[in-house]
């Protein structure tokens, strides 16, 4: 059976271990009252609200919120997991995890893309992408958190060492 290649399973460890600190540092401080979150991410937030000029971090809709929800319940418990499991490398108990996670993943990232790229943020005063560029430019910041999960899941129901069904022994 072929064994999946080294440099995809160190591709998916580093990007869960990043996945944590991300998402404790940025994604779930978006839970917090105002008054709660720390002044240096709140300022870490600014930068990049502007920087990269993504009114989601900004003032988050309901229906991203409830992504933040799930990232901080379902998700962060499962990224050290995944990280020792794609480090050590070959352990085919992540299969089913991965395809969860990834499933969900890539699900919620159609939605955020959908809605960076379709949105009309000319109407309205709130921070948003103007302009093709700036549009591509945010589109760069989530696209990976679509693309990485989307190969998660394509190796985890396809390569041969992932989706191999052992025969149990007859008695």
């Amino acid at each position: 059976m072929a064994a999946v290649p080294r440099w995809r399973e160190r591709l998916f460890g580093l990007y869960f271990l990043s996945h944590i600190p991300v998402t404790l540092l940025v994604d779930l401080p978006l839970l917090l009252p105002d008054g709660l979150r720390p002044r240096g991410l709140t300022e870490l937030l600014e930068w990049y609200t502007a920087t990269f000029r993504d009114p989601l971090m900004l003032q988050p809709p309901a229906w991203f919120k409830a992504f933040m929800y799930c990232e901080a319940v379902l998700q962060l418990p499962f990224f050290p997991v995944a990280v020792y499991a794609f480090l050590k490398g070959g352990c085919r108990w992540i299969r089913t995890p991965a395809i969860i996670y990834s499933t969900h993943a890539a699900t919620t990232l159609f939605a955020i893309l959908a809605h960076i790229l379709f949105h009309d943020f000319s109407q309205s005063e709130q921070l948003g992408p103007r302009t093709q560029r700036e549009r591509l430019t945010l589109l760069s910041v989530y696209v990976p958190y679509l693309l990485i999960p989307l190969l998660i899941l394509v190796t985890m129901l396809y390569h041969p060492h992932y989706n191999h069904v052992e025969k149990r022994k007859r008695k």
